[in-house]
């Protein structure tokens, strides 16, 4: 049986089945404002993965029990532990206490689950040390944080899962399990009819996900102004980044070929990714995954790039999109990327990140903590620490092309 855990009291899901597993999951809340509802009906992409994952995971015959917020719609067994998703009630300030609500629904059940699996940064560290061997916790957010260091110092004993290579870099003494990277349903999006016209002629370019200096949305425009090619924005605003919308954003606005759509849903996404020629992503952070990169790939619209975090693990450059390290090298390659095969873009994202090849790695990674505990468990003198040995202790399968 599995048991999984998300932010926002959106959903923890636990399964049992041909391994007999359990997850748990929560996000940064210095990155990305919560939810609770699994998938969310606007912007949420770690609520999104843990949906996903779920509902795979039941596919594959496991038995999964999911906590989270009672308008979730997943294949799993819901646990409700707020009645409706946390970001959309007005009534909600913090969701500090409505983690703490579900981890103790989940520590009540801890002993029905294999596996734990956590969402949820790392919350549930202290609760659940005495069975560190049982649980997996996913990390969500950026962890180039000084104030990290000593919270995974002292509970090294608790196996982790990073969603790239270089969102560990920073705590590469953590005690890593695997690199997962995201998957989404093969038909959550799919190409729109091609188009015929050259490279600069008709259509838009796209910017999607949310206002805030880390994303760069200065920069997309800049970009496609100076090529005199539409851009559309599709993005939220989070509360702690008004300031910066008014002040740097919105006055950019007021030129031509800028147009702010604001936040859309799934449905929305998929015509609005799909029509579009490029999506532009010029980040400036540490990008943990960058889950628009892919799902702009299934739609086989390219990518154009910074070189920033996880990018250069997530898009094959000149293939699925190009990288770029400056707005002038973007200007120089944006024609490039809307040249490419849009065909081989969504094959190469059939091949790396479907949502049925993530389930699996991670059903890899429950095997090998259950191996783990089982050794451990026969030969008694070996203290419980430290399970997974190191970064490379564990390579999914597939997880990179």
């Amino acid at each position: 049986m599995v048991g999984v855990a998300v932010p926002g009291i959106q959903e923890e899901v636990g399964v049992e089945g041909e391994a007999g597993l359990a997850e748990s999951r929560n996000e940064n809340r210095a990155d990305r404002s919560v939810d609770g509802k699994c998938p969310p009906r606007l912007y949420g992409g770690t609520e999104r993965i843990v949906s996903y994952l779920t509902d795979e995971l039941v596919a594959l015959g496991h038995d999964v029990t999911l906590f989270a917020s009672g308008d979730s719609l997943t294949a799993a067994r819901l646990v409700p532990c707020v009645p409706t998703a946390l970001r959309l009630n007005a009534c909600v300030r913090d969701p500090i206490p409505y983690y703490m609500l579900m981890l103790d629904r989940v520590r009540q059940r801890a002993d029905e689950f294999d596996i734990l699996h956590f969402h949820i940064d790392q919350f549930q560290f202290p609760m659940f040390r005495s069975i560190a061997a049982r649980t997996i916790t996913t990390l969500h957010g950026r962890q180039d944080l000084p104030d990290l260091l000593p919270l995974y110092h002292e509970f090294d004993d608790m196996p982790l899962v990073s969603i790239s290579n270089d969102q560990r870099a920073p705590v590469a003494k953590a005690n890593f399990a695997a690199t997962v990277y995201h998957g989404i349903p093969l038909d959550l999006h799919r190409p729109a009819a091609p188009r015929q016209t050259a490279p600069l002629q008709g259509g838009y370019v796209a910017f999607l996900g949310r206002i805030a200096p880390d994303k760069r949305p200065d920069r997309a425009i800049t970009i496609a102004r100076a090529l005199g090619i539409p851009l559309k924005i599709a993005a939220k605003v989070d509360r702690m980044d008004e300031a910066y919308f008014r002040a740097e954003i919105e006055p950019l606005l007021d030129g031509p070929g800028v147009e702010f759509i604001g936040e859309i849903n799934e449905d929305q996404k998929t015509r609005f990714l799909g029509e579009a020629r490029a999506l532009l992503f010029p980040v400036d952070w540490p990008e943990p995954f960058g889950l628009v990169m892919i799902e702009a790939m299934a739609c086989g619209t390219p990518v154009l790039a910074f070189r920033c975090g996880s990018v250069p693990e997530i898009v094959d450059d000149g293939v699925t999109g190009i990288i770029v390290e400056t707005v002038e090298e973007a200007i120089g390659a944006l024609p490039l990327v809307i040249a490419l095969d849009r065909k081989r873009v969504r094959q190469c994202f059939e091949r790396r990140f479907p949502a049925r090849r993530m389930a699996e790695d991670y059903i890899d990674v429950y095997r090998a903590l259950l191996a783990s505990s089982k050794s451990v468990a026969a030969k008694p003198w070996i203290a419980p620490h430290r399970l997974q040995t190191g970064k490379d202790s564990l390579v999914p399968r597939q997880s990179i092309a």
